[in-house]
């Protein structure tokens, strides 16, 4: 229409603007002309025509689908409206027809419910703002219009450029993942963008996500995404540690991780990890600040020291130069702070030791807003030449958007990016830091015993936990270490096995799930006659079928888990054992199957990552054996999707060994 304050007007200004030059026939039966483009009164009129808009109420859509596809060979639609599957069920019965049509005649489906699409050819969308295009800006993949607005809004301002914006709406046909499967097929790596950026609110098919996120990444592309809706109010409750623990979200955790994939939570992060990604990647972890401005210095140092980066001390004689050429007051140790007098000629100094004389330097971050006391144009040419003259990466942090926003403008139109927050960019910087390559795609079979256990599955005919002879079985065929036990109901036979095996011994009710919640554990039982007392009183505990005896082991407790999520598979867990699982949830996730360098960097991601390493005089684990047990049991998991949760906890660990002490396995067929 001619109405640009409604969607169908809007659609129309955005692509007259955006310079399209093929064809373009409106369809109006009010109008005769709309912008200055004569119009067709009905779909009858028009010749036949490649790509179809509709910007008509839901129930019309699916006669102008049926009608186009079939007599003006429209091979493609844009579906704009809103009003079905995502509202009603009769919504939902008008968008399968759409979709029974547009397969039926082999014609694509972007929507409904979308924005539209935007790209060097056309900017078919009806919303605002039209972000500058450039073919090596980023490619912006949305599950959702709405949010890919405020996305698009929060990128421009920090000069973030784009090659498309892509609104999926419904999915119906086409989601994100056929849109990355697209993008993958046929990448181009002299003329395609490098960088994607993806707000994902359902995950239809994780594998085909995961088959073309991680192939684009091989190819030298690098993708962020935020999931949307991942909350743990999501997950069911669970009768297991690691049930209670996984929930959806350790999944998607899971998936980006094994995709190569850096998770952003936020708007704001998932634009500054683009802006990262335009720029040189970073090699290594030691970050030199430059500033004008004391405060943002030492927040960015705090920041990125709590993300495991180093702002390394800088001193000596290289750093003694420096300050002879900066004003008295002017600090050199790292952060540099140049001052608020600081000209830009010192600017460009500062630099130039951090590029070329400090030795062991990654990144620079140069802070530089506004005191009033210099001309910013000059400063900002000075960054601006001095970005392009570097090998390793700038981050331009300008905050003065309010004081100085010329000046920005003008710096960000010559193609650089702005992070006006420090922290945000620290934020970014540790996520894209600490987000590892795409796994391999083989099965690490490392000797696991496939055919035995699928004997064993296939043996058990009841669902629910299997017993503890089972557990045994299955962890003995994927080779992961057991405690010596036995389970048994005989208070004799438990005696002459404790004799065998040497005391101290650890004994456990057989039946009830939490045995430590009802007093079925005993520790260091150094006699038969303990033994005997603690059989007796186990054997009264509700519930009880028998108790299990094991050599008591010492060492740090770590705790392996797993959950299967449906079109995932099998979620598996590691973290510190014991009550740390419960308490304090500092657990990694990882999607089965796993190679060795993901569950290395699974065991390095968590918090508790210092003890594991050993410290304050305590010895370190074998992390070796702890990887290869992760790898193990993820292999015996890829096939025997048949469990739906299991963990072992604890394994107890020392600097030669890592051993299971109690496993459990739910099986539901």
């Amino acid at each position: 229409s001619n109405n640009v304050h409604k969607p169908g007007g809007a659609i129309v200004r955005n692509i007259i603007q955006g310079g399209y030059k093929g064809t373009l026939r409106i369809i109006n039966p009010k109008e005769d002309e709309v912008q200055g483009i004569k119009v067709f009164h009905d779909a009858q009129e028009i010749p036949p025509t490649d790509l179809a808009i509709l910007v008509v109420a839901a129930k019309f859509c699916p006669g102008y689908v049926d009608y186009l596809a079939a007599e003006k060979n429209v091979k493609a639609f844009i579906i704009i409206s809103a009003g079905f599957g995502e509202e009603t069920k009769e919504g939902a019965a008008l968008e399968q027809h759409i979709l029974d049509t547009c397969e039926k005649y082999k014609c694509a489906l972007i929507g409904p419910n979308c924005i539209g699409l935007l790209n060097n050819f056309h900017h078919s969308v009806f919303t605002k703002p039209i972000p500058k295009l450039h073919p090596q800006g980023v490619d912006f993949l949305s599950g959702s219009g709405a949010t890919a607005v405020f996305i698009l809004e929060s990128a421009v301002i920090k000069g973030l450029q784009f090659n498309s914006v892509w609104s999926t709406g419904n999915g119906k046909q086409i989601g994100i993942e056929d849109v990355l499967q697209y993008m993958d097929e046929h990448f181009d790596p002299d003329k395609d963008s490098k960088v994607k950026l993806l707000y994902i609110e359902n995950i239809n098919d994780p594998d085909k996500l995961l088959l073309h996120a991680s192939s684009l990444i091989r190819k030298g592309c690098r993708i962020a995404a935020i999931k949307a809706g991942s909350s743990e109010s999501g997950s069911r409750a669970a009768s297991s540690h690691t049930g209670a623990i996984a929930s959806s979200d350790s999944a998607v955790e899971a998936l980006f991780r094994k995709a190569g994939i850096v998770r952003c939570f936020s708007r704001e992060e998932l634009t500054t990890v683009g802006c990262i990604f335009t720029l040189p990647p970073i090699t290594g972890k030691n970050i030199a600040i430059v500033t004008h401005a004391g405060g943002p210095g030492v927040m960015l140092t705090d920041a990125l020291s709590k993300g495991g980066l180093n702002v390394p001390k800088l001193d000596g004689p290289v750093a003694e130069e420096l300050k002879s050429k900066l004003f008295a007051g002017s600090s050199v140790s790292n952060p540099i702070d140049i001052l608020a007098t600081g000209t830009p000629e010192q600017l460009g100094i500062a630099i130039d030791y951090c590029e070329h004389k400090f030795k062991g330097i990654d990144a620079i971050c140069v802070i530089f807003g506004t005191p009033g006391l210099v001309k910013l144009y000059e400063a900002y040419d000075v960054l601006h030449k001095k970005i392009l003259e570097c090998k390793k990466p700038v981050f331009p942090i300008l905050p003065c958007l309010n004081t100085a926003g010329p000046e920005v403008a003008e710096f960000l139109e010559k193609g650089h990016v702005n992070f006006s927050d420090e922290v945000t960019l620290a934020t970014a910087l540790t996520q894209v830091m600490k987000t590892p390559q795409p796994a391999p795609s083989e099965i690490e079979l490392a000797g696991v015993d496939v055919p035995g256990i699928r004997k064993i599955i296939d043996g058990i005919h009841d669902n629910g936990y299997i017993a503890p002879g089972k557990v045994r079985e299955l962890l003995a065929c994927a080779k992961i270490p057991m405690a010596p036990e036995m389970v048994s109901d005989s208070k004799e036979k438990l005696i002459a096995f404790a004799e065998e095996i040497g005391y101290p011994i650890v004994a456990k009710v057989v039946g009830p799930v939490h045995k430590s919640d009802v007093g079925g554990v005993a520790l260091n039982i150094r006699s038969a006659k303990h033994l005997e007392l603690e059989f007796d009183r186990m054997m009264k505990i509700k519930d009880a079928r028998a108790i299990m005896v094991q050599k008591m082991l010492k060492g740090t407790e770590l705790f392996i888990g797993a959950k299967y999520e449906p079109r995932f598979g099998h979620v598996v867990l590691c973290g510190l054992g014991g009550i740390f699982v419960e308490v304090l949830k500092d657990v990694s996730s990882g999607l089965a199957p796993l190679s060795y360098a993901e569950a290395e960097s699974m065991i390095h991601s968590l918090r508790a990552y210092k003890i594991i390493e050993g410290t304050r005089g305590q010895k370190g684990i074998n992390q070796k054996r702890y990887a290869e047990i992760i790898v193990r049991l993820s292999t015996l998991l890829r096939f025997a999707t048949e469990i739906k949760e299991m963990d072992i906890n604890p394994l107890l660990a020392d600097e030669n060994d890592v051993v299971a002490v109690d496993a459990r396995i739910l099986v539901e067929k």
